[in-house]
């Protein structure tokens, strides 16, 4: 409160708007994590809590992604393809949950490529590390339960 006891100063405005933009910047770089371990999980979580249609659409898709990724002839998430896919997906919910947030669109974006290289690379790293202790399809069911539960925390904040 400011002197007053009835406004903030312009020193608690500033500080408030640095922690909106700060928790937009954090939300956006791990929906972008999220998008790096697959691809439509946090699209769909994402535009379910927004009330949209597409949402639903989307969690078709990551469903039949779910299924492909396990097939033996399914192309490795850091291929170019695979990267650039979770790219796009990784700006469009960082922007998306940014502005939800109060934060920069742009800079959302930013964070959520940033975080899709982070899952797709260390998401990777896991899956191999979890295959040789577990097994094809365990790792895999775990890593699909991993994104769920991270991008409905996520999105629920």
């Amino acid at each position: 409160m400011g002197a007053s006891g009835s406004a903030p100063d312009n020193a608690e405005a500033c500080a408030i708007a640095g922690y909106q933009h700060m928790t937009a910047l954090l939300l956006s770089f791990s929906l972008g994590f999220v998008s790096g371990l697959r691809t439509f999980t946090p699209l769909a979580a994402l535009f379910i809590r927004r009330g949209s249609v597409w949402g639903y659409v989307l969690a078709v898709l990551a469903i039949a992604e779910y299924v492909m990724d396990v097939r033996p002839d399914a192309p490795s998430r850091t291929a170019p393809i695979g990267l650039a896919a979770r790219a796009i997906s990784g700006a469009i919910v960082g922007w998306t949950i940014a502005e939800m947030h109060a934060g920069s669109g742009i800079l959302g974006a930013l964070a959520g490529v940033v975080g899709a290289m982070a899952g797709a690379y260390g998401g990777h790293a896991a899956r191999l590390a979890a295959i040789k202790r577990l097994g094809e399809y365990p790792a895999a069911i775990i890593g699909d339960l991993i994104a769920i539960g991270l991008a409905a925390f996520i999105v629920t904040r």
